[in-house]
């Protein structure tokens, strides 16, 4: 369905081109570059990118991302289900308290050892994409396509759905017993926020920056609430479950690599502002703050919320909770427990938010290199926003509600995920010799990109040896499955003109134009 989909519409509406001035941050704050080259100061000392409609029709996205709103979407992108989700499947991993703990810490110095490497990887190539702009610097055109292809129609719109289920689960469980919602409830709620969310995405870059900001407050305050919660029951004196320590601990490889695919599931986020290089405010300054503020902030939270968990909640209680911080609600809060699942669905609302902002961005950034249709480059005219990534990243995440399987889609999320972070620090590796010359704003050391490449592999290749499981041969064959699109398409370059009056009607009815965008 998906290869179809991408092979009617595959490079068409070339006829339109867009322009930016080069992407230089050495001017600083305070002035912004027009298509002429030329800096324009803006009001209030925030460079802002203007629309200018000449003879070719150009057209840009604006940079609206500062750093408390970057702060804001790495934070909220890392905060959703997985907090929520979470805590079960590293339990279950791992099998004891403490080795749960050891390994939320583990996998929050990952995530903060691999934003590391995406700084230095974002002043140096100052694109959006992430990954995929990274890659086809690095390595080339066919791991960059993977990187995309894994990313949009697997990894990113399975993670939507996880987020949209997880909404529906704590909006909805207010209303219902135990039992909790009927499954059909679940996928039309789940729907209806994607949905929702797409439409704010489309009205404007400047209201879903706004959307995040507001939800990131509203979630660090639930967890906020859960952590003050604990540290009352500690100061009462409940410790016999923490007291358990190490009892119980699972040395299994593979179910080891299961509970750190949970974890790191929960730290996802940490790179959604390199999707978003483009749109932020001087990202030599902005986007290493921003990852050096965020992530660390997050690893306390998680750590604390656990403790919290575990403070109140027996292993047998945690995983036989249908919804972990609801069972908390009821065992703390009391008659005031309906508080947790509102405040867990906004949560998710604005990491799901988030992660439709970024997807968007990842399919336009290929679409306008030319591996993806390059109709997905198209930006409104108006709203300045990647409508048709947009619709095509909403359509495939709707798509991923109809399983409705948490725990298989998650183990696609990080099975994928990983494979490609870990092509991605190669690539960082492959460039300290390939790009000696280039300017490099911020410089990591190497040996954290090289164990991060070992970690990638052992996550990667742990849970195939020890404990092979159906969906990751599916993951296998679907990256595989790119092939099918890449010959024809990307490498060779085949398109149908026959497909060029369909992309006429989105231009005229859509109201988008072409952002072919070379810094």
């Amino acid at each position: 369905m998906y290869i179809l989909l991408l092979y009617s519409s595959a490079q068409a509406g070339d006829s339109m081109t867009v322009q930016r001035g080069k992407t230089d941050n050495s001017s600083g704050e305070g002035t912004s570059s027009n298509t002429d080259g030329s800096q324009q100061e803006t009001e209030g000392g925030e460079p802002q990118d203007d629309v200018t409609i000449a003879d070719d029709a150009t057209l840009r996205m604006k940079k609206e991302i500062g750093l408390f709103s970057g702060m804001a979407f790495i934070v909220g992108s890392i905060i959703g289900s997985g907090i929520f989700i979470s805590p079960r499947g590293v339990l279950e991993g791992t099998g004891s308290v403490g080795a749960s703990l050891l390994v939320w810490l583990a996998c929050g110095l990952i995530s903060m050892a691999a934003g590391l490497c995406y700084t230095e990887l974002g002043t140096m190539i100052p694109l959006s994409g992430a990954e995929f702009s990274y890659l086809k610097e690095s390595l080339g055109s066919f791991p960059a396509f993977l990187s995309v292809w894994i990313d949009i129609v697997l990894s990113r719109t399975s993670s939507q759905a996880v987020l949209a289920l997880t909404f529906s689960k704590y909006a909805l469980a207010p209303m219902f017993d135990v039992c909790g919602p009927p499954e059909y409830l679940l996928k039309m709620t789940a729907s209806a926020v994607i949905l929702t969310v797409a439409i704010v995405n489309c009205k404007s870059a400047a209201l879903a920056t706004r959307v995040q900001v507001i939800f990131t407050l509203i979630k660090l305050s639930a967890l906020v609430i859960i952590i003050i919660g604990g540290i009352v029951k500690l100061a009462q004196g409940n410790t016999q479950y923490l007291s358990t320590g190490f009892e119980g601990s699972d040395t299994n490889p593979s179910a080891i690599a299961q509970a750190f695919y949970n974890g790191l599931w929960a730290y996802t986020g940490w790179s959604s502002l390199n999707y978003l290089t483009e749109e932020l405010i001087n990202p030599n300054v902005n986007l290493p703050r921003a990852i050096l503020f965020s992530v660390p902030l997050v690893i306390v939270v998680y750590l604390l919320t656990n403790i919290s968990y575990f403070t109140v909640l027996s292993k047998e209680m945690l995983l036989d909770a249908p919804a972990i911080a609801v069972s908390w609600g009821d065992h703390v809060l009391g008659p005031v427990s309906t508080v947790i699942p509102l405040a867990v669905a906004c949560s998710t609302f604005g990491t799901l938010n988030s992660s439709c902002f970024s997807g968007a961005r990842m399919s336009y950034v290929a679409g306008r290199e030319g591996h993806f249709p390059n109709v997905l480059s198209y930006i409104h005219v108006h709203q300045l926003t990647p409508w048709c990534s947009l619709i095509f990243t909403t359509v495939v995440a709707l798509g991923m509600v109809i399983p409705g399987d948490l725990g298989i889609l998650i183990n696609f999320i990080s099975f994928t995920s990983w494979l490609i972070y870990g092509l991605t620090f190669g690539g960082l590796i492959v460039m300290r010799f390939t790009r000696k010359d280039w300017e490099r704003p911020y410089k990591v050391p190497i040996v954290i990109p090289a164990v991060l490449v070992l970690v990638c592999a052992y996550l990667v290749m742990a849970p195939v040896i020890q404990n092979p499981q159906i969906e990751f041969l599916y993951a296998i064959l679907f990256v595989f499955s790119g092939l099918f699109y890449y010959v024809p398409f990307v490498y060779f370059k085949l398109r149908m003109s026959c497909m060029d009056p369909l992309i006429m009607w989105a231009q005229l009815y859509l109201q988008v134009a072409p952002s072919k965008v070379k810094p």
